[in-house]
C-alpha cells in the first residue's frame, strides 16, 4: 500500500494516533495525514529534529530508533525502522507500547515503489530489417 493509504489506516485503526507523517532516510516529506501543510511541516521538522538531537546525544550515533515525548495534553512518537521515520501525534495518556507497535505496522504495511525493469534492446540483426 502507498504511504497515504498506510497513513488512512493508522488513523482508522489506531484509536491514540491523532496525526502523523513519514519521513524517508533523509527527511523528506513522504506523506502526512494532517491536512495543514503548516502541521504537516512543523511534525515533520520536529521529528527530524528530535532524532538529530538524540543522536548527538548519544555519542553521534545515527541508529535513533524510538523517540517519545510526554506533555500534558498527549504526547509525539518518532520512530525509525529501515529506511523510514514516522512521526505522531497522540492525545493525552496515550499506551507507548501499543502506539509503537501501531507505528511500525503502519511502516511495515508501507510496499516499496519498484522502478520498472527496462527492456534488454534486441541486436539490430533481430530487430528485422
Amino acid at each position: 500500500m502507498d504511504v497515504d493509504a498506510a497513513l488512512e489506516r493508522l488513523l482508522r485503526d489506531s484509536a491514540q494516533v491523532e496525526r502523523a507523517v513519514v519521513l524517508d532516510a533523509g527527511g523528506k516529506l513522504l506523506g502526512s495525514s494532517a491536512r495543514d501543510d503548516a502541521v504537516t511541516e512543523t511534525l515533520a521538522a520536529t521529528a527530524r529534529d528530535l532524532a538529530a538531537v538524540a543522536g548527538e546525544l548519544h555519542l553521534g550515533s545515527t541508529e535513533v530508533t524510538t523517540i517519545e515525548v510526554g506533555l500534558v495534553e498527549g504526547a509525539l512518537f518518532v520512530l525509525r525502522e529501515g529506511e523510514r521515520t514516522i512521526a505522531a501525534v497522540t492525545g493525552p495518556n496515550p499506551t507507548a507500547g501499543l502506539v509503537s507497535y501501531d507505528l511500525r505496522t503502519c511502516l511495515h504495511g508501507i510496499e516499496e515503489t519498484r522502478k520498472p525493469r527496462r527492456r534488454k534492446a534486441k541486436p539490430k540483426e533481430e530487430q528485422g530489417a
